[in-house]
């Protein structure tokens, strides 16, 4: 399956890409596991793996580029400059590739959010933060910690409110009431190979929902086997599993 590609680029001047496939349904942004790129899910086989929902005009799959490697992933730098890094890559997502989903789908429609890995935290981080705009979102295989990737230095206001750990706990008020209503949490892990060892995912999927669930924010928790490894294959399944549910 061929996809459409533009650059778009940011106030800031950051390039990065947008790659849909398909022309109707629900949409879907989908960010890749660490470091990748927009051609990520076409590379590993996901868009194959989501071309029936693609093919019957129920989803279309905008992936983009990923910062992580100037941000997150920036192990020379401090946590809250990496978190000032990915806060101006939020500001790309809602500037430039959301107002492009919109215009190809001819007016503003609520957007599901998907990743792989990091992308996972991407996902669901976008989603709690701007519910208005994602309404769902679907963490496959996440670490939603930031402190914890190899992080040094002072943890400031920015790195707090990327940090869903921090955050989720203390929600409260009028804006926990609305976002219990708003958005739909969905977090997927296996228990397979790399799970746990290196990546985390395992028990930082379970911590999330945990304290999701202490809040009252809506959230589905699907732990897979120990035959689901930290993998693209068990993404596959596990993304054409619960994009059904939701197109």
């Amino acid at each position: 399956m061929t996809g459409h590609v533009r650059e778009l680029t940011s106030d800031e001047g950051w390039t990065g890409r947008l790659v849909r496939y398909g022309h109707w349904g629900r949409p879907v942004l989908a960010f890749p596991a660490e470091a990748g790129s927009a051609w990520d899910f076409a590379d590993h086989g996901m868009v194959e793996a989501l071309s029936p929902l693609i093919d019957a005009g129920r989803i279309s799959l905008f992936c983009v580029d990923s910062a992580d490697g100037a941000t997150w992933s920036e192990r020379s730098i401090p946590l809250e400059e990496r978190a000032r890094g990915h806060d101006a890559y939020e500001r790309w997502v809602l500037n430039q590739v959301v107002p492009a989903i919109h215009s190809d789908l001819g007016g503003p429609q609520a957007i599901l959010t998907m990743g792989t890995s990091l992308g996972a935290f991407h996902a669901v981080n976008m989603a709690l933060r701007h519910a208005q705009v994602f309404p769902v979102g679907l963490g496959l295989s996440g670490s939603y910690d930031p402190s914890r990737w190899h992080a040094w230095g002072d943890r400031g206001d920015t790195a707090y409110f990327h940090n869903p750990t921090d955050y989720v706990p203390r929600l409260d008020g009028d804006h926990l009431r609305w976002l219990r209503t708003a958005v739909h949490i969905v977090l997927v892990v296996g228990e397979g190979a790399f799970e746990v060892h290196p990546t985390g995912a395992l028990p930082s999927t379970r911590e999330l929902a945990g304290l999701l669930a202490e809040r009252g924010v809506p959230c589905d928790l699907d732990v897979w086997g120990p035959d689901t490894p930290h993998d693209w294959s068990a993404w596959q399944r596990q993304a054409l599993h619960h994009l059904t549910r939701f197109s």
